[in-house]
């Protein structure tokens, strides 16, 4: 006679599952697997790694010569020679894309350490989360200077708040699940429940939905004339 399966045995009850449900189960399963957070972190890094130092070239370049043109001057709007020029540009006294070089690399390291099995302290894994939450606030900083002061937009540097938004939704996302934020009991039971249930999936795709809609309605048909 076969036995009766253990409810807290996740592989038993999957069994149970509808065959069109399974498949669900796996890809929410895979989706708060290391692998994948990692793997994603290491990516979105990845990226702003590269838009990074293609900045910081061009900062280079504009610091010898003021009037170059450079790779990503197509418009009025969309002209990484406007927003290079400006002072929030080098806001520290030298090209803030110096930041990105430092902060991604430290990033790249956390995630592969990770997924080859190292497990950071606690401490470690909170301090990377403030240290990375004060980028994202300069990094949105940086955003809303360029749409509502400088007016001009900077692609490389869009791909650096977009790529900055991933790392930090899967770094929380992490430290969340293995209660790594110190939060009080209650609010970490909360923030589990709603992280396991893909809720931060949800927002973070909503908010770069609002992003986009910002500036085509600030610029409008201008960002691809």
């Amino acid at each position: 006679m076969r036995s009766r399966p253990d409810p807290e045995d996740p592989d038993a009850m999957t069994d149970l599952m509808e065959p069109e449900t399974r498949p669900m189960s796996r890809l929410r399963a895979l989706r708060h697997s290391r692998g994948w957070i990692f793997g994603t972190m290491l990516f979105s890094a990845l990226i702003s790694l590269t838009a990074s130092f293609v900045l910081s070239v061009e900062a280079l370049a504009l610091a010898a010569d003021p009037s170059a043109e450079l790779s990503c001057d197509f418009n009025a709007v969309v002209s990484c020679g406007t927003v290079g020029l400006s002072w929030q540009a080098s806001l520290l006294g030298f090209p803030n894309a110096f930041l990105g070089l430092i902060a991604e690399s430290v990033v790249i390291t956390i995630a592969v350490a990770s997924l080859g099995g190292v497990r950071f302290p606690r401490w470690f894994m909170f301090s990377a989360q403030v240290v990375y939450t004060i980028g994202l606030v300069f990094a949105y900083w940086l955003f809303q200077q360029s749409m509502m002061v400088i007016g001009a937009l900077c692609p490389w540097c869009l791909l650096v708040t977009l790529s900055t938004t991933l790392v930090f939704a899967t770094l929380t996302h992490f430290n969340i699940r293995e209660g790594n934020l110190y939060l009080p009991p209650r609010a970490q039971r909360s923030a589990r429940e709603f992280v396991d249930a893909d809720n931060d999936v949800i927002i973070v795709a909503a908010w770069l939905v609002v992003l986009v809609a910002l500036v085509l309605l600030k610029y409008g048909a201008a960002v691809f004339a």
